[in-house]
């Protein structure tokens, strides 16, 4: 399937983050952010040009389209694809780069059509959350896997079992790859739309956006065992009351938020009565 390109001239944060929400409610899924400018991608047949046009033109603003196809991709992230540090903690790479020295673990990503690499400031704050969590012979749960790459540091960092599902073919292939790629073993990837409700997982991993997590919030307390972790992104900073709001029902307990750019990722832990 090919996927839809847009790049929308843009110097202005704040209005990334809208533009980013308003996007993903008409089918966009990827973003990246660069200097004075917006990418978004969405696959072709939830494409609507008509709703883009309507929701760009009432701000004023233009874009450029382009059709990638999947033989295309390596090498548009190749001519983009930097790095990623966090903190001291993790390295992530393309093949092409050099192994990254003076981090705990490092992870070899071929991101293709899939999302997920580090330079988000969600997938980069997921990360730092997970820092702070055991993992040793947990089972985990991730929701929206993308590239895998959540679930590959899940592994290094002594998961026994993660269980990573997307409902995207692109994701399902690349994550696979990717986590041969990182020599996983523990890394079973399936495609559904949703969590799997009543397995006990000790550590949740949803890092998708704000109306896909309200749409589960149900199944990801069912597939949470008691006192388990639940570390949720993809959210911006006015998302965040109504998470809260959603999770109340559930007696799910905050243990942290943190926030970058614009975005915030949020710890729970569920209640156990």
């Amino acid at each position: 399937m090919n996927h839809i390109q847009i790049i929308i001239p843009s110097v202005d944060t704040t209005l990334n983050e809208i533009l980013i929400a308003e996007l993903s409610a008409i089918g966009f899924d990827g973003f990246e952010e660069r200097e004075n400018e917006l990418l978004a991608f969405s696959e072709e047949n939830n494409f609507s040009e008509d709703e883009l046009q309507f929701l760009l033109n009432n701000r004023n603003l233009s874009y450029h389209k382009q059709v990638i196809v999947k033989q295309n991709w390596n090498q548009l992230w190749e001519s983009n694809f930097d790095t990623v540090i966090v903190d001291d903690f993790v390295g992530i790479r393309a093949d092409f780069h050099e192994p990254i020295n003076g981090v705990e673990h490092e992870i070899v990503i071929t991101p293709k059509m899939s999302f997920g690499t580090g330079h988000h400031a969600t997938t980069f704050m997921m990360m730092q959350l997970m820092r702070k969590i055991d993992f040793t012979a947990k089972n985990v749960f991730d929701f929206g896997t993308g590239t895998g790459i959540l679930s590959i540091l899940a592994e290094k960092l002594g998961a026994a079992k993660i269980v990573a599902v997307d409902n995207d073919d692109w994701c399902i292939d690349n994550a696979s790859e990717n986590t041969i790629k990182n020599k996983c073993a523990h890394v079973e990837i399936a495609k559904a739309d949703h969590p799997q409700s009543g397995k006990g997982f000790e550590i949740i991993l949803a890092n998708i956006n704000k109306h896909i997590i309200l749409e589960n919030i149900k199944y990801i307390d069912q597939a949470t065992h008691a006192d388990g972790n639940i570390l949720i992104s993809g959210l911006l900073l006015e998302d965040e009351a109504d998470i809260h709001v959603a999770v109340q029902s559930f007696g799910w307990r905050l243990i942290s938020t943190i926030q970058k750019s614009g975005w915030i990722a949020l710890h729970f832990i569920k209640a156990s009565f």
